[in-house]
């Protein structure tokens, strides 16, 4: 990799650093009752970030002069007794999302220029008063579930240096499972919310298409990607999501609100609950891991002590990849085409440019226009008017991934196909959901025998966001995963 690199370590994080903060709601619930202030948090926020600059390289960019200049106004405005959901909280969002005066790299090397104006996801977030800090790491336009690439490095996992956090939201999981911020903004168009979230056992939540605006994007990925929160705990992912959804004016997809943090108060009720763990067709023979298969195999026997009916499920898929490779490859080259300087482009990223500009035009309209008949096959599984027959679901439970997460630098020096067989391999439990634009959470389902954090998908149908919601934190009270910290960070404790 590039000499952009921080120094792997592979272990703990230096026990000298300052101690994570309690959590995106505790952090605002602290500021409300004047126990802290809005500098003092972000401020503790630049420390934990610069003290891990060199192990986990979690951001691209900080605004430090300017964050600390909103927590300054923060503080003026909660001391005149304005209240706000997120108001002095820090919270940092992916390189791939507009913010006013930086530029928008998306993993990407090169000059370009800073952002006119914030997208409205940011927008939102400030007029909830939370204060961006800074943009964390991606891989090239998103394509891989790895974070990694020339431009900025390598970024690591908080829980073994040696290994990747996933992608694409790759800084956005190692910002939050490390503790340096208490929440932060992803993107997923291939579970790149989902992945990493798994791979740092973080709560991750893709929602509804539409649900959080991808303005100035009308349509991210011809559709496939969306915005989404990553946290450590269900409550914090459902109020980030309530802060930053809603729409942009121009907006084409636009699902009625729901109240994500009264979800989170919620029980779920007795559910029933298809297991799917044989992923759909990836052309790939590798199985998923035994041990990945184990934590998913235990999550779905605690749903069963909690009340709900867990039974063995097979989806029908179809064919659902002929529709993703177009629209994914179709929307990378939208955006490679636009870099000014694409001889700074990683080899892949052009490989997809030049298969993406082929599959455009009628094929991938002929792609999405496929998108009502595999809502009525896949939707045919959640009609809780039929039973029997894999279908009359209320949730679908997957692996989030076939594999643990990789190492570092395994996939270094492939070719785009092979880069693109290897992911498939590792993860092809995701991207389904993607094509289909409806709500997928991942949560936290335990840890290899060497310690890698695994997770599992809670899937459901178009706007189903509440249910799957409910029944994660109901989980979450159960298996209690947020008293699991990356090792040097664990006698910080709270929550």
């Amino acid at each position: 990799m590039s000499s952009a690199d921080p120094m792997e370590r592979t272990g703990p994080i230096s026990p000298a650093e300052p101690p994570p903060p309690p959590g995106l709601a505790g952090c605002a619930r602290e500021l409300a009752e004047g126990r802290t202030t809005s500098t003092a948090q972000v401020a503790a926020a630049f420390a934990r970030i610069e003290a891990s600059r060199r192990t986990l390289n979690a951001f691209r960019q900080l605004r430090t002069e300017a964050a600390l200049a909103e927590a300054a106004d923060a503080d003026r405005r909660l001391a005149a007794g304005e209240r706000l959901p997120l108001l002095g909280v820090p919270v940092a969002v992916k390189d791939d999302t507009d913010v006013e005066g930086m530029p928008t790299y998306f993993g990407c090397d090169g000059a370009l220029p800073p952002a006119a104006a914030d997208s409205e996801a940011v927008r939102r977030l400030r007029a909830a008063g939370a204060v961006v800090v800074g943009k964390t790491n991606s891989c090239e336009f998103g394509q891989w579930a790895f974070t990694e690439g020339p431009a900025f490095g390598v970024t690591r996992n908080p829980w073994n240096t040696a290994h990747t956090p996933g992608g694409s939201s790759g800084g956005s999981a190692a910002a939050v499972a490390a503790g340096l911020v208490p929440a932060a903004l992803g993107s997923d168009g291939a579970g790149s919310i989902r992945i990493p979230a798994a791979w740092t056992h973080l709560v991750g939540i893709k929602p509804q298409r539409g649900r959080i605006s991808v303005h100035p994007h009308s349509d991210a990925f011809q559709g496939l990607t969306v915005n989404g929160p990553l946290a450590r705990t269900v409550a914090d992912a459902a109020l980030l999501l309530d802060a930053a959804a809603g729409p942009h004016p121009g907006d084409p997809h636009r699902p009625p609100a729901v109240d994500a943090s009264a979800a989170a108060r919620r029980d779920p009720g007795s559910l029933r609950i298809g297991l799917a763990l044989r992923p759909p067709l990836t052309l790939t023979r590798n199985a998923p891991h035994p041990e990945v298969l184990r934590a998913v195999t235990a999550l779905a026997e605690t749903l069963a002590r909690l009340g709900h009916h867990v039974e063995e499920a097979h989806p029908r898929y179809g064919l659902i990849g002929l529709s993703f490779v177009p629209r994914a490859t179709a929307g990378i080259a939208e955006l490679a085409a636009l870099h000014p300087e694409p001889g700074l482009l990683d080899a892949r990223t052009r490989s997809a440019l030049r298969t993406g500009t082929r599959l455009g035009g009628r094929i991938v309209r002929a792609a999405r226009a496929r998108e009502v008949r595999q809502h009525a096959r896949i939707g045919a599984f959640f009609d809780t008017s039929r039973g029997g027959d894999g279908r009359g679901y209320d949730v679908l439970l997957t692996p989030t991934t076939a594999a643990p997460p990789p190492r570092v630098g395994e996939f270094d020096h492939l070719s785009a196909w092979r880069t693109d067989l290897s992911m498939t391999a590792a993860c092809p439990y995701a991207w389904p959901w993607n094509v289909l634009g409806w709500p997928g959470v991942n949560v936290p389902a335990g840890f290899t025998r060497d310690g890698l954090p695994v997770g599992a998908q809670l899937l459901g149908p178009s706007r189903s966001e509440a249910r799957l919601i409910s029944l994660a934190a109901q989980l979450e009270s159960d298996r209690r995963w947020f008293e699991h910290r990356p090792p040097a960070l664990s006698a910080a404790g709270g929550r």
